[in-house]
């Protein structure tokens, strides 16, 4: 079992930060450094790199922390054999996950109560942001497993398929667009309320209306809001249409808060993907995680 020192270590590795790290395992700023000291001390020899403000890992502290990683790896798979031989094993395991927004809100809950009740001795920590974000958040080793849409061309990353979801303009229910039938050409006279770039939604739109020749900034884009619920309560109660994921606004369509509009011709469709760092995919709990996902919403199908 990896030391107390050598998870903290990890931590300050992970995020190349000891303010960072204090916050995320709840200590304080010189209790963690300490530790790290103790370290350096046993290895009689530095660790980390001072750079003014900024600390940067030795190639002693690189070399500890790589093997570190693989050794971490060993534990999860023991811990995992163990149980399938003990019931009364269970030692905590931590999962640092980060999915966009729709995701986050809409598909996740479930399946991590479901996940939850079988694996009582996992504690999961969420981060809900958009998905260029996620991304830079797992190559920054902030994450250890990311939901997105999408693809984003980085080789370095592993995507895994996940579900896929229509996108769909919808209007307030008090909008006269409503009863219209709309081509693509009209969206050049329609004022339009979008999600923010590096929005995963917005991406797919962009592209699907690559396809019929609309450069999405020649529209008349009257506003760009963060996230999924900012733009349902801003549409609610403007004129302006809005380009919503389906799983989104299930319960208004239901209500009839707000109304799908038909756009002739016009298919945009979200893929939702597992993302991970290259040479991670098998590393437990994620492996067992997402394996439990895909078999919770297939059988929702």
């Amino acid at each position: 079992m990896l030391s107390h020192k050598h998870e903290i270590f990890m931590e300050v590795a992970r995020l190349l930060s000891f303010t960072k790290a204090s916050q995320t395992l709840f200590i304080s700023q010189s209790a963690l450094s300490k530790q790290v000291k103790a370290l350096e001390e046993y290895y009689k020899t530095g660790l980390f790199e001072r750079l003014g403000n900024t600390i940067i890992l030795t190639p002693a502290g690189k070399l500890l922390y790589d093997k570190l990683l693989v050794a971490k790896q060993l534990q999860h798979e023991l811990y995992h054999e163990f149980q399938q031989l003990s019931e009364n094993f269970s030692p905590q395991v931590n999962m640092l996950l980060g999915a966009s927004t729709t995701i986050s809100l809409y598909i996740l809950p479930p399946v991590l109560s479901a996940y939850l009740q079988q694996n009582p001795s996992v504690n999961i920590t969420l981060r809900n942001r958009n998905s260029e974000n996620i991304l830079k958040a797992l190559l920054d080793h902030e994450l250890d497993l990311g939901i997105v849409e999408g693809i984003s061309k980085v080789s370095n990353v592993t995507y895994t398929p996940f579900l896929t979801d229509d996108v769909i303009a919808v209007c307030s229910a008090r909008n006269p667009l409503k009863k219209q039938q709309l081509e693509v050409k009209d969206l050049y006279d329609i004022p339009l309320a979008l999600r923010e770039h590096g929005s995963g939604t917005l991406a797919v739109l962009e592209a699907a209306l690559e396809q019929k020749n609309i450069n999405l900034r020649s529209l008349p884009i009257r506003i760009r809001l963060g996230g999924t619920e900012a733009l349902k309560n801003f549409v609610r109660v403007d004129t302006c249409l809005a380009f919503l994921p389906r799983q989104a606004v299930l319960k208004e369509l239901q209500t009839g808060e707000l109304v799908e509009v038909t756009i002739k011709d016009l298919k945009v469709v979200r893929s939702f993907n597992f993302i991970q760092r290259k040479g991670t995919e098998s590393n437990f709990p994620y492996k067992d995680f997402i394996q439990f996902t895909k078999r919770h919403y297939s059988k929702q199908a």
